[in-house]
């Protein structure tokens, strides 16, 4: 910038010195060319005063009136009469830098003051932006928590009325077990459906503890294997999918074997993962689950080959209740994101897009089977 500065003022003194040697070179009796060469020289110290203020306007000002001192001689030796019509003029190159460097300069306060007006008015708009954010993002966890009170209390009531179903249903699969020992193809048949009664029926004794405002029980969890959940989650689903004709791959490393989770926290996370996918497909659609793990965690990858989610939907998966589906409930993510930070894990959206589908990946710490 110092440079561009200096750059103009040298330009300037050029144009001062030229018009200064030909005043000098110039006869006398060419009046108009002195006229000329006198109105050129208000140029560089009008915009002299335009970019340096007063100082730059005077400061030209002195250098014209000394390239000027040359042709005042040359008039005063051959016409000293005409020597005093010439004099006046360098009173006018002061009052011109004079005059254009004050406006100027008050030209240049004004955008200064204008500027700081900007920035604060511009720091004003983002504390209002973001107190108004504030209070839409309040409003929207108050609106949150009353629908989750609503649903608490519609929660304590239906798990009321669950509970002794459950029962019943439970105490029906039991007796219909007799009739499929161990080796009946609807041995394990029997076996899910008593595993998830009883998962039920502890989710219902957790939303009655939670409605009373009672302490949960501290319970060990039901550990199991990662493959052994998956697959059970797989029998579970294998209707639906068979029904849209989704192709689910579960393809784990050997390892994996070792990976304990647990089996009833983690079945309704897959599941609620699993459903999704599926409602987001059309027929014939594919479903890939596969696993990468260190020492420390295991992260586990759930892709389809649906068409993806919109961009500007994709922060508001994990929040309750919201949901792109007429009849969803908003809350499958959510419980599930909850639920894998319970154990200390996370679950995002990795990556969606219309080509490449839908990524959601589980990360967990290890727990791996004690030999």
């Amino acid at each position: 910038m110092a440079m561009i500065r200096n750059t103009y003022i040298l330009i300037l003194l050029v144009i001062v010195i030229a018009v200064g040697v030909l005043h000098a070179v110039t006869p006398t009796d060419q009046l108009a060319l002195h006229d000329f060469y006198r109105r050129i020289s208000y140029f560089p110290i009008v915009v002299a005063a335009i970019l340096y203020g007063i100082r730059g306007g005077v400061f030209l000002a002195v250098c014209t009136s000394i390239a000027f001192i040359p042709h005042l001689r040359h008039f005063y030796h051959h016409e000293p009469s005409a020597y005093l019509t010439e004099l006046p003029e360098i009173l006018l190159y002061f009052g011109a830098g004079i005059v254009t460097g004050a406006i100027a300069g008050r030209e240049k306060n004004l955008r200064v003051k204008y500027q700081e007006l900007s920035e604060k008015l511009e720091r004003a708009y983002k504390k209002l932006h973001k107190q108004t954010s504030t209070l839409v993002e309040a409003e929207e966890q108050l609106h949150a928590s009353q629908k989750l009170s609503a649903l608490g209390q519609l929660s304590a009531s239906l798990a009321h009325e669950v509970r002794n179903p459950l029962a019943a249903i439970r105490g029906s699969v039991e007796i219909l077990a007799d009739d499929f020992p161990e080796g009946h193809p609807k041995h394990e048949f029997c076996e899910i459906l008593l595993k998830e009664t009883g998962r039920l029926t502890n989710t219902v004794e957790e939303v009655l503890r939670y409605s009373k405002k009672q302490q949960p029980e501290l319970e060990l969890p039901n550990l199991e294997s990662l493959p052994v959940v998956l697959k059970r989650v797989k029998v579970l689903l294998d209707n639906n999918l068979n029904h849209n004709h989704i192709d689910l791959t579960i393809d784990l490393p050997e390892e994996t074997k070792q990976v304990l989770i647990d089996g009833d926290k983690m079945t309704q996370v897959f599941i609620n993962l699993l459903l999704n996918s599926c409602e987001a497909m059309e027929r014939n659609g594919k479903i890939d689950i596969s696993s990468q793990q260190d020492d420390k965690k295991i992260r586990i990858f759930f892709w389809d080959s649906g068409p993806g989610i919109p961009p500007e939907l994709r922060a508001k998966i994990f929040i309750p209740f919201y949901s792109s589906k007429e009849e969803g409930t908003g809350l499958g993510l959510a419980i599930s994101s909850r639920i894998v930070e319970s154990y200390g894990g996370t679950l995002c959206l990795e990556k969606s897009n219309h080509e490449g589908g839908t990524l959601f990946v589980l990360s967990l710490p290890i727990v791996k089977e004690s030999r």
